[in-house]
């Protein structure tokens, strides 16, 4: 038997007046999903714990069966791990993300936040960028190191987990208030602006009308983590394949494989099919028994409020993964079970991460149900079908609860 779990990070939605009152998931066209659902359990899971912030690092680790109340140490230790980072004990990483904030002729602490993310830029570009802060900003106390896209990382050595504002909650805002406490962390992210904002790479990035990666945006502190072995904890030789730091850095953690496939980018045009490759490659050629596919694209769209886009994200998991997948696992002659479920909602209204649950769907080839229910947020939640502590939802996947 292999199994299988497909993420839509950010996936889960909330009714769009524009969509005729449906959500994205229930809107897009995803015949493949459709198919399955009608042979498959849905339901409803709650993966953000009690009183911890909804986060793809929590979810995540909650979705690959680790309880975030008890292994959670923060975003960035996790990405660190991905990008080999050399983290002591008495490190603390940091989330450097490279943003776009207004650049009107105001104070540093009342300029707006308009992209979390400089219009996705390229992890080529952002790597010179990052350079050049390195070059005027890098100490003996403070280390950046480059990562994927506009998601980069800073090691404060011997520092403090401080509180720290993630820059898709205040899209659009005023970035006074939401600017670290800590006065050189401040400091750092105000100087950052000036090394950045003339940069030759963001006077051509406007020019052609991109948004220009302009800022240092600092979040996600935490120590270095320790995972429990995922195959010693489940008894299954798991790969991820994702483009995320993050979730290669959990990888990392817990021990398991990690795909780099090329063109992956956690973007809506990354390479769908090299996933799905890769997958398949992992599972009947390289006997791993566990593939985890993570897709980042409806989160990011959920962040940028793009209804069409999202949609168009959701159609592509479904047509380019989903439908693949399956075809090529049942060509194969394997029995298997594959789940597809988001990591926590991602709602257009709110552009940023809610805790509410998120649906399911559980498809074992050995053993076909025969349902009417569609897989979206409204039939999961009439289905009965609940996990209140989403670690525990990866035994069900694996038939041990």
């Amino acid at each position: 038997m292999k199994y299988v779990i497909v993420l839509g990070d950010g996936m889960a939605d909330e009714p769009i007046e524009s969509l005729g009152g449906k959500t994205p998931l229930e809107y897009a066209d995803t015949p493949s999903m459709d198919e399955l659902s009608k042979k498959s359990e849905i339901g409803m899971v709650h993966t953000i714990p009690e009183g911890m912030k909804p986060g793809s690092d929590t979810a995540n680790l909650s979705v690959l069966g680790y309880d975030p109340a008890k292994y959670y140490s923060g975003r960035s230790p996790l990405e660190a791990l991905s990008i080999g980072v050399p983290m002591k004990d008495t490190d603390i990483a940091i989330r450097c993300n490279i943003v776009t904030l207004s650049e009107d002729d105001v104070p540093f602490e009342e300029k707006t936040i308009i992209d979390h993310s400089s219009g996705e830029i390229s992890t080529e570009d952002c790597d010179v960028l990052l350079k050049a802060v390195r070059a005027e900003l890098e100490n003996e106390t403070y280390k950046f190191y480059t990562g994927t896209s506009y998601r980069h990382c800073l090691i404060w050595d011997k520092g403090k987990v401080v509180e720290l504002t993630p820059p898709h909650d205040v899209l659009t805002q005023v970035i006074g208030q939401y600017l670290p406490e800590d006065a050189m962390l401040r400091e750092m992210m105000k100087k950052s602006y000036d090394i950045l904002v003339n940069h030759p790479i963001n006077i051509e990035r406007k020019k052609k009308g991109l948004n220009p990666a302009n800022c240092c945006w600092f979040w996600g502190a935490g120590t270095k983590p320790a995972l429990t072995s995922f195959e010693e904890k489940t008894g299954k030789k798991g790969i991820m394949i994702s483009a995320v730091d993050l979730l290669k850095g959990i990888a990392v953690g817990a021990g398991m494989g990690v795909a780099n496939v090329e063109g992956a980018n956690g973007g809506l045009d990354t390479n769908y099919e090299g996933k799905t490759q890769a997958a398949l490659k992992a599972l009947l050629e390289d006997n791993y028994d566990f593939a985890y596919i993570h897709l980042e694209a409806p989160d990011e769209m959920g962040h940028q409020g793009s209804v069409e886009r999202k949609v168009k994200a959701i159609e592509y998991l479904d047509k380019r993964v989903v439908g693949p997948l399956v075809k090529a696992l049942n060509e194969s002659k394997t029995d298997y079970r594959l789940m597809v479920l988001p990591d926590h909602p991602t709602p257009i209204r709110v552009r940023t991460h809610t805790s509410d649950s998120v649906p399911y769907l559980l498809y074992d080839s050995a053993n076909e149900l025969d349902k009417t229910w569609d897989y979206n947020e409204k039939d999961g939640a009439a289905s009965g079908n609940f996990t209140k502590k989403g670690y525990k939802l990866i035994d069900h996947l694996f038939n041990v609860d």
